[in-house]
């Protein structure tokens, strides 16, 4: 296999991350440095779920699976792009955004939700991101599928105060099936190729509910 490009989908881990809201904020701060000390070394303090990063199962679910606890396979995969990008804030993706790539829909596929909605990163309009559909997430893992991505804050709607939602439902069917979810992924519309190889390996962190990673599509022959 000849790697042609590497896309890199994940934002930038700095004190100025977006988080959450309540999340533990990132912070790097210098411990070591060459002037002091002989070499660099950065203290690093964040949660869990910074920046770009994937949900174990455990997120959602005390009896599922830990992040050190997945299997490999669900980080690495075939991506399958769905265009939601009309879906508007606070809208819906749903079962007519997936028809277009329903024949392609397969184990092992990492589907990634592509709203546009990494433009508003760092805006509090981020947040109102669009947000995918229970009854769509249901034929995603009718089909197989157990890796899913969005380039938002959240798979399921953000509540806020005038937008209490309905909980998570995405996040707890997708738990109950030992599946993963990718959020605050960034650049989908640099990835060119029909079929990129997707990675999101996240840090190995002991029995931890989410790990960030760095999410990149590789375009090969």
């Amino acid at each position: 296999m000849k790697i042609n490009r590497v896309v890199d989908l994940s934002v930038t881990l700095s004190a100025a991350t977006q988080v959450y809201p309540g999340d533990p904020v990132v912070s790097l701060t210098p411990h070591s440095t060459v002037a002091r000390d002989g070499f660099n070394l950065l203290a690093v303090t964040m949660g869990s779920q910074s920046g770009t990063h994937v949900d174990a199962p455990f997120h959602f679910d005390d009896g599922t699976p830990r992040i050190d606890e997945v299997p490999l396979e669900r980080f690495v995969g075939e991506g399958v792009i769905v265009d939601a990008r009309d879906a508007g804030a606070r809208g819906r993706i749903t079962s007519a955004h997936l028809a277009p790539v329903l024949d392609r829909l397969q184990p092992g596929c990492i589907v990634l939700l592509r709203t546009g909605w990494s433009a508003h990163y760092g805006t509090d309009a981020y947040f109102d991101h669009p947000y995918l559909d229970a009854a769509a997430c249901r034929i995603l893992l009718e089909r197989g599928i157990r890796t899913i991505g969005i380039d938002a804050v959240n798979l399921d709607e953000t509540p806020d105060d005038a937008h209490p939602g309905v909980g998570f439902p995405c996040h707890h069917l997708i738990a109950e099936v030992g599946g993963v979810i990718i959020e605050n992924l960034t650049n989908l519309d640099a990835i060119s190729s029909a079929h990129p190889l997707i990675s999101v390996m996240p840090l190995k962190l002991e029995a931890a509910d989410g790990a960030p990673v760095r999410a990149v599509a590789i375009e090969s022959d």
